[in-house]
């Protein structure tokens, strides 16, 4: 039974090694070119300073302005104008303005109140 499992696992191992190889070194490639290395050369510079053709999103570079038919005064008067008309999308904004709240108490009274807490004399129950 010993044996038996262990020619099995070395012809298990056999069959791996078999289809295992390594590369074969080819050496360093060497190219032919007809280009003088002036010509590439130049080349370089004029794809340096060319924009990326690959490039994409905020790598894309400086975006082309766009012309408006509108003047800027125009544009500043109806930015004035939407800003002080508040917040159009807010929950309340068909709510109108918030009503103004009155209190019973006097000025000194909440003030002798605001103290007292401060001091934590209400909490103490002095």
């Amino acid at each position: 039974m010993k044996t038996t499992k262990l020619l099995l696992a070395a012809a298990v191992l056999s069959a791996f090694a078999a289809g295992a190889s390594a590369e074969e070194y080819q050496g360093v490639l060497q190219f032919q070119s007809t280009a003088s290395r002036a010509a590439v050369r130049a080349d370089a510079v004029v794809a340096s300073h060319s924009p990326d053709q690959y490039a994409e999103g905020a790598s894309a570079g400086v975006p082309v302005a766009i012309a408006s038919a509108t003047d800027r005064a125009t544009v500043r008067t109806q930015a004035v104008a939407a800003a002080r008309a508040g917040d159009l999308y807010a929950e309340a904004a068909s709510a109108g303005p918030t009503p103004r709240l009155s209190s019973t108490l006097d000025r000194a009274t909440v003030r002798a109140q605001a103290v007292a807490a401060a001091h934590g004399i209400g909490s103490l129950g002095l």
